[in-house]
């Protein structure tokens, strides 16, 4: 070993500010004082149990269990009100004119648009200023919203009536042609 490198050993009196024991030790200072000791810290006397509890590590956990079970109830709310048929036609962000003819015609809420379906697209359709288009976008949202959109055949449509004009000339072509009233 090198000479004069190593610092000077002392025999050092360990005193604890906190229940006075003392004790020798070796150190490179002659004295050391220390705020706690293994006969007076927690961990090595058993009480740290009986400290964690006067601080109230219990409460602090119920206290935050409650936290997350009042968390969780405002989510579901949330999540109940964001389906809720109460909800606003202005919530479907609809255009201004079919928001408007919502509106005057008396529908001012999600159920009532969804109870307005369950009779039919015709019975939508026959708002005035609201349309094809408007129907079809009003559905698009409905279900972007997690709706059930109901789905009512509409009444079949009469067949069209024959066209009256169009059936005697094709009827009579060959008597037209024989007569000479088409030409080539």
């Amino acid at each position: 070993m090198q000479a004069e490198i190593h610092p000077v050993a002392y025999e050092a009196k360990v005193t604890c500010a906190s229940c006075g024991t003392t004790w020798v030790t070796t150190s490179t200072k002659k004295e050391l004082r220390i705020d706690v000791c293994s006969n007076c810290h927690p961990f090595f006397t058993g009480e740290s149990a009986r400290i964690m509890d006067i601080e109230g590590q219990v409460d602090r956990f119920y206290k935050k269990l409650s936290a997350r079970q009042t968390y969780v109830e405002q989510q579901k709310s949330k999540e109940e009100a964001s389906n809720s048929p109460d909800r606003s036609i202005d919530d479907l962000e609809l255009s201004p004119r079919a928001t408007d003819a919502l509106k005057k015609a008396g529908i001012l809420s999600i159920g009532q648009i969804l109870a307005k379906l369950g009779e039919g697209n015709a019975a939508m359709l026959e708002i005035a200023g609201f349309g094809q288009s408007s129907l079809t976008a009003a559905k698009k949202k409905l279900r972007l919203l997690g709706f059930e959109v109901p789905e009512v055949p509409d009444a079949p449509k009469p067949p069209k009536a024959p066209k009256a004009a169009a059936e005697p000339a094709a009827a009579d072509a060959p008597e037209a042609e024989a007569l000479g009233f088409l030409q080539d």
